[in-house]
């Protein structure tokens, strides 16, 4: 299957189109600005309560005849740019897949290379966000604004998340939980001059991104640091570009100086018996280790979750240039050891965190709702310093391939680490109400993972889609269902190259994410909790049909505070999720005739944990036989604080290959 890298099939296409559109923009600008100005969101309110002397409103009174009187003007315009688009949008193609080109920045191939299915396997990180990227005005309406400044942002945002090393803290002693208790999301920042004659002290202390200084060549894969990673010696295949903490000892506070040894890149702590843990650090680097400008909090990137920051510092001493980059500043995640979380949910067998840091090494990424295509431009510049290959532009416009007339696409995007081998997209026919306006449908996507030594391409299949958001519409949304399931199994039967007899290829996981707009609680979504889709692909934060895990969590969040100050950073957000009452204030739950719609304050006794709409499923059928699939890790992320209405989730895959199992 070929891959479209432009939107038309040949360059006179595209030039007719640039003209088209290029006649329409000025209207399209000055309709959403116009209805900007009168849609202000509860940050602009306050902003504006401190104003005394009423300036926006005298700026809306002057600025409203001149937009008007522009709108007006540019009408004819915009109506026969509009007869030339419309026409064009038959021969437009349903996506646009970009790849890196410099390839200085690219891994695709280094990672084709890493995994031979050899040894105990390897996991695999997918992530999934709902962004809100609309054209402002309608931005507004779920109350976020400055769509081209939040594409940016969150773009910068995710790649400085992923492209983090990953720190896996293993706690021994079961007593102590003074470390288990932060987040995933962690830094650590060796430190140091420019000799190369330095020492870590081992001695973890927590910090603030404060302390975060990114660079600004928005490159993950330096030379530098493809030599240490030579150096640091071979990881694991399932665990790049991270670093294992190994503590033991007894339960206290207190973390004692350390001793280095610098020979096996391990730093031992040591110091007396009762005051101190003692532990082992192994560390593994990668071409990731290099930041990036921007951070995790607000759109000036200075706030980060301080519970979760762990910070090594560079000493006095000797240590090998290969082993410490003392030049970087990194940001890690913590990934604690399951025996510990098991505490509270015996009966669990994966991590599972609400975090505020995107997840490190994060291999794939759906994000839906990028709607604007200038944001959608924005973001793809930032995502493209950490994924190789982006699929962007997904959908159709005008009455071409659907049954009612789409003014714009899909807002699905996908980001990966690994090359795409196919990809397609269909539309949903059904669409009703404001809905049918977009063209909602479903990605489906093949990508190559690795190889294995008889040269049989080891693939993946994921799957991106939103469904029907109006309230009501279950069946809408189960028949969305049911075409998602018929058009996936199309799609892997005509891409696939492989026999029964004669396997050339080897599936290693089949993938659906996505904002489904239902829930596993409200009693107006039975239908859909029912689906047979939850038959063949497993839920991980799901028991049954209308019941959730305790721990799970919703991510639909209640727009009205967005902007109060406990929950504007990453950090702050965290934290208030992390408590019953601080979710029954910023989280919806699911609507019941008993409760009021308000969020803010409520007391009541509900259902479940909040509204979770937004689902990555797996499955065990159709993979390779021999390979076990498992969840590894799964995370409900904050990093995107103050930016979208949603909380993104993340989901980590171990594929056992069984080789060489202990």
């Amino acid at each position: 299957m070929v891959l479209y890298t432009s939107p038309f099939p040949n360059s006179f296409l595209s030039v007719l189109h640039s003209f088209s559109w290029g006649l329409i923009f000025p209207c399209y600008w000055l309709a959403d600005r116009l209805v900007a100005s009168f849609v202000p969101t509860t940050y602009e309110k306050r902003q504006r309560a401190d104003d005394p002397c009423y300036f926006h409103a005298l700026c809306i009174i002057i600025t409203t005849p001149i937009y008007l009187a522009l709108l007006v003007a540019s009408l004819p315009f915009a109506l026969i740019g509009f007869l030339l688009w419309s026409p064009l949008q038959s021969a437009r193609r349903p996506y646009i897949y970009s790849r890196l080109e410099d390839k200085n920045h690219a891994n695709g191939a280094t990672l084709l290379t890493e995994w031979k299915a050899a040894g105990n396997g390897k996991s695999f990180c997918f992530g999934s966000a709902n962004v809100c990227l609309l054209p402002d005005s309608l931005a507004r309406f779920n109350n976020v604004f400055n769509t081209q400044a939040r594409a940016k942002e969150i773009g910068r945002r995710i790649r400085n998340g992923a492209s983090r090393p990953q720190i896996k803290i293993y706690i021994d002693s079961p007593t102590n939980t003074s470390i288990s208790a932060a987040s995933f999301s962690s830094l650590v920042s060796p430190q140091g001059g420019d000799n190369t004659n330095r020492t870590v002290n081992a001695g973890i202390k927590r910090t603030t991104s404060m302390e975060y200084k990114g660079d600004n060549s928005g490159s993950n894969n330096s030379e530098d640091s493809r030599e240490d990673k030579g150096g640091a010696g071979e990881s694991n295949e399932g665990e790049e570009n991270s670093c294992i903490v190994r503590i033991n000892g007894e339960d206290n506070g207190h973390m004692s100086d350390t001793e280095p040894d610098t020979v096996n890149g391990q730093a031992h702590a040591s110091g007396p018996a009762e005051p101190s843990l003692e532990g082992d650090v192994e560390i593994s680097k990668t071409p990731n280790h290099k930041q990036k400008e921007g951070d995790s909090g607000s759109l000036d990137s200075y706030s980060a979750s301080r519970e979760s920051l762990v910070k090594v510092r560079v000493g006095d001493g000797t240590v090998d240039q290969s082993t410490v980059n003392n030049k970087l500043l990194y940001k890690a995640s913590i990934m604690k050891k399951t025996s510990v979380r098991k505490k509270k949910h015996t009966d669990e067998t994966f991590d599972h965190e609400i975090s505020a840091f995107f997840p490190a090494n994060l291999d794939f990424l759906c994000l839906q709702e990028v709607f604007d295509k200038r944001a959608a431009e924005k973001l793809k510049e930032q995502l493209h310093h950490y994924f190789e290959y982006i699929v962007y532009d997904v959908g159709v416009y005008s009455c071409h391939g659907c049954c009612s007339f789409k003014f714009v696409n899909s807002g699905l995007l996908f980001a990966s680490r690994y090359p795409v081998m196919d990809a397609a997209y269909h539309c949903y026919p059904n669409g009703r109400g404001t809905d049918s306006l977009a063209s909602k449908g479903a990605l489906f996507l093949k990508v190559q993972v690795g190889s294995t030594p008889q040269d049989q391409r080891i693939v993946g299949y994921i799957s991106c889609t939103h469904l029907q958001a109006i309230a009501g519409d279950t069946t809408v949304r189960c028949e969305q269902l049911d075409m998602l399931q018929d058009w996936l199994s199309e799609f892997r039967k005509s891409t696939s190259s492989s026999s029964t007899a004669n396997p050339e290829e080897l599936v290693a996981f089949d993938v659906i994410c996505g904002d489904l707009n239902f829930d596993n609680c409200s009693s107006e979504d039975k239908l859909e909790q029912q689906h047979s889709l939850f038959t063949h692909y497993k839920d991980p934060c799901r028991i049954g049909p209308g019941e959730d895990k305790p721990w799970a969590i919703g991510t639909l969040l209640d727009p009205e505070g967005l902007y109060d100050e406990e929950v504007c950073t990453p950090d702050n957000l965290q934290k208030v999720l992390e408590s019953e009452e601080g979710r029954k204030g910023y989280l919806v739950y699911p609507t019941s005739k008993n409760h009021s719609s308000s969020q803010k304050g409520r007391k009541a006794s509900l259902k479940g944990n909040g509204r979770r709409i937004d689902y990555m499923l797996y499955t065990e059928e159709g993979l390779y036989l021999e390979w076990k699939v498992e969840v590894e890790e799964f995370s409900f992320i904050t990093q995107l604080a103050g930016l979208t209405d949603h909380l993104p989730v993340a989901m980590r895959l171990m594929v056992s290959t069984g080789e060489d199992d202990p």
